[in-house]
């Protein structure tokens, strides 16, 4: 499931979920796209 940017998912979707992943941003990053957020989540996952 992925946060719709501005508006977040919905209480009752968040309810259904059994984690939340996140991705920490720093400096001049606000957001990233559906692209680059799946290569950092692979990478960490294959650490």
């Amino acid at each position: 499931m992925r946060e719709l940017e501005g508006h977040g998912i919905t209480p009752e979707t968040d309810a259904l979920l059994d984690c939340r992943v996140t991705i920490p941003m720093s400096g001049r990053v606000d957001s990233l796209n559906m692209t680059a957020a799946a290569a950092v989540a692979f990478n960490e996952s294959t650490r």
